[in-house]
């Protein structure tokens, strides 16, 4: 199992007593990831996070019990399951993750309850994944695309949006064209096809809100699903037609569902 060490100082690179090297991430300007593809070793990240809503991808595994360390017990992680029309906004399911740990190169959102600050930590024998970052669904009838992304290094904010850390009490994603400071490395935004100008809500879910497929629908039973808004998306749909939805939170007989 993968040891986690906090690191009271900002730290370059060094080398353990086992001779292995670590890398010292950067959460801000970005690491040259290509030249570490594939390779095994520690890795040191410092992190600012704020109180509230966050955003963190990474690009090794990293387990519940080590989130837990660095951001407390009661941190949530979660992920984007589903998008849905929400009439002239857009509604993204959130769907807590914490049990799995973060993975590699999936963006997430992040709540923190202690007061802002900079977290350092390192994850000992770490396997970095140079791959994109991003999830990407399509929103039933409307067709626009939603894609949740990460920025590997110091990008541009024009065209996309975030949560803005002076409100981000809620997972607010906003239009951030205005914003002069972009997006730093580990950090993930939301892009839309069409754009910007379109409102952005965000719904969460824990893991025991969600019933399995199989455990609701009988066999050759027949059944209306309806999206988290009420709306209906399927009628007379079987469980195999459920499966073949596109990914989301989805409410059958009153119970609520993930496809994957």
């Amino acid at each position: 199992m993968k040891r986690l060490f906090f690191i009271a100082a900002l730290a370059l690179g060094c080398v353990t007593a086992s001779a292995q090297k670590t890398l010292s991430l950067s959460t801000y300007s970005g690491t040259d990831l290509q030249k570490y593809d594939n390779k095994t070793m520690n890795v040191y990240v410092s992190r600012y996070v704020f109180k509230g809503w966050n955003t963190i991808s990474l690009p090794f595994n990293v387990s519940k019990e080590q989130i837990n360390e660095v951001f407390g017990n009661d941190c949530r992680l979660e992920k984007l399951a589903g998008v849905e029309n929400d009439g002239m906004d857009i509604k993204m399911n959130f769907v807590d993750c914490k049990e799995e740990g973060i993975k590699a190169n999936v963006p997430y959102i992040l709540h923190y309850t202690g007061e802002s600050t900079n977290k350092s930590f390192t994850v000992e024998n770490a396997t970095i994944l140079n791959a994109e970052a991003s999830v990407s669904f399509t929103v039933a009838n409307t067709g626009e695309t939603v894609t949740f992304g990460a920025a590997q290094k110091h990008q541009s904010a024009e065209g996309l949006y975030g949560i803005l850390a002076k409100d981000n009490a809620d997972a607010a994603f906003v239009n951030v064209d205005n914003t002069s400071t972009g997006f730093y490395a580990t950090r993930c935004f939301i892009k839309l096809s069409s754009g910007n100008s379109t409102m952005l809500t965000s719904k969460h879910f824990t893991e025991g809100e969600l019933t399995s497929i199989n455990s609701v629908v009988k066999a050759n039973e027949k059944v209306n699903v309806y999206n988290v808004s009420g709306v209906v998306v399927a009628k007379d749909a079987t469980a195999n037609d459920i499966n073949n939805l596109a990914p989301g939170v989805y409410v059958v007989k009153s119970k609520k569902i993930m496809v994957k």
